[in-house]
């Protein structure tokens, strides 16, 4: 989509749409004021018949409002301007978007900037701006034979910017805002392409394809025989049932300085779980190619630094595999020796996640990473524990995970800390490996960080479990693209803290 910056008077406004807000008690917002006083208090003769009552996420369309140039006026329900903040802020965003779209609009001015949200400069409501259109009127219809192409979908947005000094802020947080949609879109995109299609070494292809785009990135893919020398005896089990190759895909994102540390993010690929010999149940096993939506959100990251030039290094790894039942897949009490020379008894062929990460952290090593985020829909426990608001997070150093929760904060792609304690640890003892692959019912998101704990002795290191808002299942279903937005903002503010 297009997005420009005018700062013409509102009556005098060429545009199919002039989007204002409107708070409870039917107060119109700044823009919405003068424009009734263009329009001979039309606005106000409109609003005392209670067509709205500004209540959040109410709309109304009006066409053809005298003494202004506009061909129509969306009128948004902010509610009550004390409850306003950056939820809401988001939801009349979204409100407005999906109006547009619904009645074929393809451009519209947008004023909703001038609404004040406590402690939200200009340059976040308008990243924020950017980041919900573009989300909301995301469509994936690439598979189908006859995708909806209706000619009236927006093309085109503009924000209202009357004083001068503050234009550049606004095209600067423009650029921010598309950078991280255009990850988004990828990671989206990525993850709701069916099993057939999206395979590890269709993944690689996708990285491959990024890596052109971009001066900065330079790509390695490994396949088995290279992780077979370097011992990743834990990812390689989970192959063993597949025929697609096991791939493990580095991305190297070069925009620092060549001695900088970098900060690397391990994304799970698993392109389908089946759960293995321990099998799913079948409802919604369809859902478990959404099992690399941390790999999808780990290239999707990498897009939106690209596309940004973010003046840091950052590397991506993704250990990617299928999961499936086959003869030679491995079984319940197999044994199996990681890249760490740790062994491990696979209790459950369906907690696989963390086998192909454990590997993945080692190799991570050799970066010596100033930190190490790794991504992944690892665990049921965590859409139990946190539902589909949060992602999971634990980490072994606080002030890393204290930034990321300022970074999801920040973006609205939000998490939530787990406790990492040592008294976890004891329910990950076998009797015959150097740990189990799980521990019990108890405590599963934390049992689960608790073994790739035991891979990350060397740096700082965080874990996010997005099993519960990678994807919406339902009438909805579909990826979400999280935690790109998080992921990406924790990663420019690193670049403004150097």
């Amino acid at each position: 989509m297009e997005y420009t910056v005018n700062s013409t008077a509102i009556g005098s406004q060429s545009t199919p749409c002039v989007i204002l807000g409107i708070y409870e008690s039917r107060r119109l917002s700044p823009a919405g004021q003068q424009l009734n006083k263009s329009s001979g208090g039309y606005l106000a003769s409109i609003l005392k018949r209670g067509d709205i009552q500004g209540k959040l996420e109410q709309s109304l369309l009006l066409h053809d409002v005298p003494g202004t140039a506009c061909e129509r006026v969306l009128l948004v329900g902010c509610g009550s301007e004390k409850d306003l903040d950056d939820s809401n802020y988001r939801k009349i965003l979204s409100c407005a978007a999906t109006t547009l779209d619904q009645h074929g609009i393809k451009a519209a001015c947008c004023y909703l900037l001038e609404l004040s949200i406590p402690e939200r400069d200009l340059r976040w409501k308008t990243r924020q701006a950017v980041e919900v259109f573009e989300h909301r009127l995301y469509r994936f219809n690439q598979l189908q034979s006859k995708p909806d192409k209706r000619a009236g979908r927006l093309r085109k947005l503009s924000f209202n910017i009357r004083a001068a000094g503050e234009r550049k802020t606004v095209r600067q947080a423009v650029k921010e805002g598309q950078a991280v949609a255009i990850g988004t879109r990828l990671a989206r995109d990525l993850a709701n392409l069916p099993g057939n299609i999206c395979t590890p070494t269709y993944l690689a292809a996708q990285a491959r394809k990024l890596a052109r785009q971009s001066e900065h990135i330079k790509l390695k893919v490994l396949g088995e025989r290279e992780m077979a020398r370097l011992n990743m005896g834990a990812l390689l089990s989970v192959a063993r049932g597949s025929r697609q190759e096991a791939k493990l895909i580095v991305l190297d994102y070069q925009g620092g300085k060549r001695q900088d540390r970098p900060y690397v993010l391990v994304g799970k690929g698993i392109t389908f779980d089946s759960g293995g010999i321990s099998i799913k149940p079948s409802a919604a096993m369809d859902e478990m190619k959404f099992d690399m939506c941390g790999a999808a959100s780990t290239l999707g990251t990498l897009a939106a630094v690209a596309e940004m030039g973010l003046p840091l290094n950052v590397i991506g790894v993704i250990p990617s595999s299928e999961n499936l039942p086959d003869g030679n897949a491995s079984k319940p009490g197999d044994i199996v020796t990681s890249m760490s020379g740790q062994t491990i008894e696979v209790l459950n062929t369906d907690a696989e996640g963390r086998l192909v990460l454990c590997d993945a952290l080692s190799y991570c090593e050799r970066f010596k990473p100033r930190t190490v985020i790794d991504i992944a829909t690892l665990t049921g426990a965590c859409v139990i524990a946190l539902g589909k608001q949060f992602s999971g997070l634990l980490g072994n150093n606080e002030a890393l995970v204290a930034d990321l929760i300022a970074a999801g904060k920040h973006s609205g792609d939000v998490a939530w800390q787990l406790p990492l304690g040592k008294e976890y640890q004891q329910q990950l003892k076998s009797n015959f490996a150097d740990m189990a692959n799980v521990g019990g019912r108890e405590a599963g998101t934390i049992t689960a960080a608790c073994f790739l704990s035991r891979f990350t002795d060397q740096y700082h290191w965080a874990h996010l479990d997005i099993a519960g808002t990678a994807w919406h299942s339902g009438h909805h279903k579909g990826a979400t693209g999280r935690p790109v937005p998080l992921l990406t903002q924790y990663l420019i503010e690193r670049c403004r803290k150097r």
